[in-house]
């Protein structure tokens, strides 16, 4: 399938494995029905609360590449704690793509077709230690 390219962000500072697998399979099939192709998907470890971190300079860096459409977050709130996610908003629309939220509002939200789930693993995960 070939399609816009995103990418992926998670922020998990303190994560099961299941949780980590569970947002990246819910970002995979997010983007296989929108017909998007997801590049990677950039992890954010431990707590942010002064300055960038690893992984989200990473995804800044990859913006910069040409034909990239967007980022894709499972909701707003991986952005981080509200005044890191305002300027990390402002730096991704900044950057000319789109942000989208593969869940919005608790009123937003969809059912979801449990038989048609796809692997998690087909996009690689890049994980960052902040």
């Amino acid at each position: 399938m070939n399609g816009p390219i995103v990418y992926g962000f998670l922020r998990l500072p303190k994560s099961a494995a299941a949780r980590q697998t569970a947002l990246t399979g819910a970002l995979v099939e997010y983007c296989r029905s929108h017909e998007l192709v997801l590049g990677a998907i950039f992890i954010e470890r431990g707590s942010t609360t002064s300055g960038p971190s690893a992984a989200f300079t990473g995804l800044l860096d990859v913006l910069d590449l040409p034909d990239v459409y967007g980022v894709v977050l499972p909701a707003a709130s991986h952005l981080g704690l509200k005044p890191i996610a305002a300027e990390r908003r402002r730096q991704i629309t900044g950057s000319g793509v789109r942000l989208m939220l593969a869940r919005g509002s608790k009123t937003t939200r969809r059912p979801t077709d449990r038989s048609r789930r796809r692997n998690p693993s087909s996009a690689p995960a890049l994980d960052a230690e902040t």
